[in-house]
């Protein structure tokens, strides 16, 4: 098996690289054009000539554009790199006879309610980052290529940037922290979508009729407070020293941003798991798992 990789030093592709690798011959492309090849999203041409020559036998799709707040200016470059790449991704796998594994997000979504969203649920996105995410699953939908779509939210690594390190690191300076409680979901490993990734893909190549749209998330429930929380406390028991001495919860609208956020980031996972009879492990596994790396505990 030939699997051609995009993202390869994103958060989700930097984990893919060792998921996928026992899978078969990987080819890992980032935005720099290596022999000629160029995982260049926002290319297209270059984009589809890298396809045709990689010749490959699944796609993964782990690029994108991710500046939530910028995309409310940068519409456009959110638009070609989120819809209409993923839309010549789709087309090139249906003209091959290809997988095409692509990840979404919850932000395709109202973000209204509490109750976990179905990917038959009524879609609704309330930024443009959302509305462009959700224009890449149409197009893929639409192009009649093999798919895996796999929306998740919350999505952290232990290599980069995430929301856990911000907290450490504002915890160690200042005594005061407000934190969002009004927006609730499930922070997510870069690893666990990875891992996963790779069992879906060994199943559905064996099994076509696993073609198809699915919710991935860690299990259990949280708001950016109760996670921030939870991240100093692990980070006390574990004797970091910390100059917080408060952690307040505040409502969405005391952060204004330039993008809306949903309020409800519940993923419904029920079919991912039935389809592919796995286990989801709760949220707060994978966040100590990955502190205790982070912490070097």
């Amino acid at each position: 098996m030939k699997i051609l990789l995009l993202g390869k030093n994103g958060q989700v592709g930097w984990e893919l690289q060792r998921s996928l690798s026992p899978l078969g011959e990987l080819i890992a492309l980032d935005r720099h054009v290596v022999d000629g090849l160029c995982g260049d999203l926002s290319n297209l041409d270059a984009l589809r000539t890298t396809i045709r020559r990689v010749n490959p036998d699944v796609i993964v799709n782990a690029a994108a554009y991710t500046a939530v707040d910028k995309a409310e200016s940068e519409a456009e470059l959110a638009n070609r790199v989120n819809g209409q790449a993923t839309q010549l991704m789709a087309e090139e796998a249906a003209a091959l006879g290809v997988w095409l594994i692509h990840y979404s997000t919850d932000y395709v979504f109202s973000g209204q309610g509490s109750t976990p969203w179905q990917e038959t649920d009524a879609v609704s996105p309330v930024n443009q980052y959302g509305a462009s995410k959700l224009a890449g699953e149409q197009s893929i939908v639409a192009s009649g290529c093999k798919y895996l779509i796999f929306r998740t939210s919350w999505v952290y690594g232990a290599r980069g940037n995430n929301f856990a390190k911000t907290m450490l690191r504002l915890a160690k300076e200042r005594e005061t922290l407000s934190v969002i409680d009004d927006q609730i979901g499930a922070p997510t490993g870069a690893d666990l979508i990875a891992d996963v990734t790779a069992l879906a893909i060994r199943q559905a190549v064996a099994q076509p009729e696993l073609s198809g749209l699915y919710h991935l998330a860690a299990g259990g429930e949280v708001s950016w407070y109760g996670y921030a929380s939870h991240v100093i406390a692990f980070a006390r028991d574990n004797g970091e020293q910390l100059a917080v001495k408060a952690v307040n919860p505040i409502d969405t609208s005391a952060y204004p941003t330039p993008a809306r956020r949903p309020h409800n980031s519940r993923l419904n996972t029920q079919r991912l798991r039935d389809n592919f009879s796995l286990h989801l492990p709760d949220w707060q596994s994978g966040v100590n798992r990955m502190l205790r790396e982070v912490l070097n505990k």
